[in-house]
């Protein structure tokens, strides 16, 4: 599923690109979890409160009070780089000044459905593509698409009423979702996550420091390690920092 934001202070040009996306999502069988937003201020305001941030934001640039270019650059200043950006207009004046905020698409008004379209249908392509950086867990009745870097922690949950479920904890919100924590600890070796206990792993990027047998999170979440793996967890933390001082040096 990809969360999608519609930034226009018409509501019209809202429903029309909701039902475009719609039609698409029935076209292409692609999942869209839609929220509508009557202004930049409003669209900012979902990031600084730390609301579940969005794939992609469709952004009208000539609104009332704080236009989209303005709401655009709010939101990567967040540190928000990764979501990707649409700007519909009615003018090219502002080509040059959106290319600072790292934007995917400028589309000139009226923008036929058919366009729009082709370039959503290439930003999922180009998210897909980033399967190296981003993993789909089922959520509930919906996929959810999280981002490896954002994901702090995944435990197994006990449950009366589902089966192997797994509780992901990351830096935006917990989603529970189902799944066995060694095949997650198979798949991710090479991404930074280590298990630090039969029923946890955790992403050595999010680590705040170590303790008594336990390792603290940069969200404060507090993990036991298994007594059989303090050592194998040290080893693996130390290496990590060596190497991304290292990478930091360089970059």
């Amino acid at each position: 599923m990809y969360r999608v934001a519609i930034c226009d202070d018409e509501a019209n040009q809202r429903e029309h690109i909701r039902s475009v996306l719609i039609a698409l999502s029935v076209k292409a069988n692609i999942d869209f979890e839609i929220e509508l937003f009557s202004s930049g201020e409003q669209l900012v305001a979902h990031y600084e409160h730390r609301e579940t941030p969005f794939h992609l934001l469709i952004l009208d640039i000539e609104m009332g009070g704080m236009n989209g270019i303005q709401a655009a650059r709010r939101i990567r200043a967040l540190n928000d780089l990764d979501v990707q950006i649409i700007f519909l207009t009615g003018y090219p004046d502002y080509m040059m000044e959106s290319f600072d905020v790292l934007t995917f698409q400028y589309l000139i008004k009226p923008v036929p459905p058919s366009v729009l379209e082709e370039k959503i249908l290439k930003l999922c392509q180009y998210v897909q593509a980033l399967d190296k950086k981003f993993m789909i867990i089922k959520s509930g009745y919906e996929d959810m698409v999280i981002k490896y870097d954002d994901l702090i922690s995944i435990e197994a949950a006990k449950s009366l009423t589902i089966k192997s479920k797994l509780r992901f904890t990351t830096l935006h919100g917990v989603y529970d979702g189902k799944g066995i924590i060694a095949d997650y600890a198979a798949a991710l070796k090479d991404h930074n996550f280590l298990q630090i206990h039969r029923s946890i792993l955790i992403h050595l990027l999010h680590v705040r420091k170590f303790a008594s047998g336990v390792v603290l999170m940069v969200n404060g979440l507090e993990l036991p390690i298994g007594r059989s793996k303090v050592k194998e967890v040290k080893d693996r933390y130390t290496k990590f920092m060596i190497k991304k001082v290292d990478n930091d040096e360089f970059n």
